[in-house]
């Protein structure tokens, strides 16, 4: 590879990995029904805040034509703000000889496909490893939409049934699942059955059970070492969380001499939001750039809306031996 083919080798790498995640969003969306969304929109700075009018059902009453007409408390029509945060990753480098492609007979188109498939994969694991870190350290910090049986018993579909009840009314809203690989394979030895497989992606398997999707994924949220260990499975309603990625990636490639053979590296940095819904990232408390153990901790993700279930949805915490 030339050094005036370098350039243009960058180009077409960012251009084929933003296109392969571009795709792979639009699969995923369609087969998690929606509750966890990747977006292709990005934002500028370091948050995304937004603006909404706070709900006013609790301006209904009953009126009573007999008694005397007196007067009533007003309710305020109010704003709420939501806000998403920006969070910053790297790929690489990557490094590899030149001559080395050559001499097996292979070009720079085998290692940009190489490159840009890996990358796009590892993207796209981040940003869902990201957003179920957020939307569980969110939920588990509010108690009224956490099932947490780990004291006292394993995983079951009763168990879940019982975190969906949580939602009451409203625990039809609640469109799929996500469990790691474990919960996966405890709910089907009670004798579920599943055939239908809507996805599959690197380290990531949506399958229908039930009539819902169930997102299958090893995302390390899911699963908390400890005494005893804890398996978690969150229950999602649509929206629930967001990744905002305005194809901000940055490649650069770079030759290098001073060894026996002439080496050339790859790296590349990215970034993206993270929103969840019914919570906002506290500014002040965790900060801009947050780090995973910063997106995981509950305590930043402060609650806006008055509802419970106008938020991202339930979670179940089990025993993750029994």
């Amino acid at each position: 590879m030339a050094l005036s083919d370098l350039k243009v080798f960058s180009q077409y790498l960012t251009e084929a990995t933003i296109e392969t995640v571009a795709q792979e969003i639009e699969r995923f969306n369609g087969s998690s029904n929606n509750t966890i969304v990747l977006s292709s929109d990005g934002f500028d700075g370091d948050y995304m805040q937004e603006a909404m009018f706070a709900s006013l059902h609790n301006a209904q009453r009953r009126v009573d034509l007999n008694a005397a007409n007196t007067s009533v408390s007003s309710t305020s029509l109010s704003q709420l703000q939501a806000n998403s945060v920006k969070v910053a990753g790297g790929f690489g480098p990557v490094l590899w000889e030149p001559a080395t492609l050559q001499w097996i007979r292979q070009d720079e188109a085998a290692a940009l496909e190489a490159i840009s498939r890996n990358m796009s994969e590892a993207i796209l694991q981040d940003q869902l490893n990201t957003v179920i870190s957020s939307i569980v350290a969110a939920s588990e910090n509010n108690a009224n939409v956490t099932n947490d049986i780990s004291a006292s018993s394993g995983l079951s579909q009763a168990a879940i049934n019982s975190t969906h009840a949580k939602f009451g009314d409203r625990s039809a809203s609640l469109r799929a699942q996500v469990m790691n690989g474990q919960a996966y394979h405890k709910l089907i030895g009670e004798a579920l059955t599943n055939s239908n497989q809507l996805f599959s992606s690197e380290g990531v398997l949506i399958v229908d059970i039930l009539g819902k999707p169930v997102v299958v994924t090893d995302a390390p949220a899911l699963y908390e070492s400890g005494t005893p260990n804890k398996i978690k499975v969150l229950s999602l309603a649509e929206m629930a969380g967001m990744v905002s990625d305005g194809g901000s990636l940055i490649t650069n490639i770079e030759q290098s001499n001073g060894k026996g053979r002439i080496e050339t590296t790859m790296q590349a940095d990215y970034n993206f939001g993270v929103g969840v819904k019914g919570y906002a990232w506290d500014t002040v408390n965790g900060g801009n750039s947050p780090s995973d153990a910063e997106l995981g901790t509950g305590t930043n993700w402060d609650k806006y809306v008055t509802n419970d279930k106008d938020t991202a949805g339930v979670i179940t915490v089990a025993d993750a031996d029994q």
